[in-house]
């Protein structure tokens, strides 16, 4: 939530006209090269939530994005992170992937959770889109700004103070 103004001893009330709420949800990886050289933000986002299969389906979108590259990632305690189903395909792509997972309650250590608070500081401060196609195209837009500046995700990951 951002600061507004309104007169004074009137609350502002921040109107749309999105009858019934959709859910839009987001996935996204802060990458770091291999050699330190580079920094960036691969996303995706899916109508509905995502599950153990649109979480490996990402996983392979992202290895894909990356050009096969292997992959170290940084993983939060997400009861889908920790699944069944999940530890059978990560065991499975083991010659491209390694998971580290987060201790528990450690989003501080996360410089995914930087990337939402820095959309919902500029991009998402008071929206009140109509649609939920409109609120996907404004958090694109803030999540492609993000993942084209380089130093803004080495930043985040400089916050979360890892060594990597």
């Amino acid at each position: 939530m951002r600061a507004t103004w309104a007169p004074r001893g009137e609350t502002p009330v921040l109107r749309h006209h999105l009858s019934c709420w959709k859910r839009l949800s987001m996935a996204a990886a802060v990458c770091l090269r291999p050699d330190g050289s580079d920094a960036a933000l691969v996303f995706g986002m899916r109508p509905g939530s995502y599950n153990d299969e649109a979480l490996m389906e990402f996983l392979l979108e992202m290895h894909c994005h990356l050009g096969g590259d292997k992959v170290t990632l940084i993983w939060d305690g997400l009861p889908s992170h920790r699944s069944r189903a999940m530890r059978g395909f990560l065991a499975s792509q083991r010659r491209w992937l390694v998971v580290e997972p987060l201790p528990p309650y450690a989003y501080d250590l996360n410089p995914v959770e930087q990337v939402w608070g820095n959309l919902k500081g500029a991009e998402l401060a008071n929206l009140c889109p109509d649609t939920i196609e409109a609120a996907a195209e404004t958090v694109d837009n803030g999540l492609c700004r993000i993942g084209s500046d380089a130093r803004l995700c080495f930043a985040f990951l400089r916050h979360c103070g890892l060594k990597l």
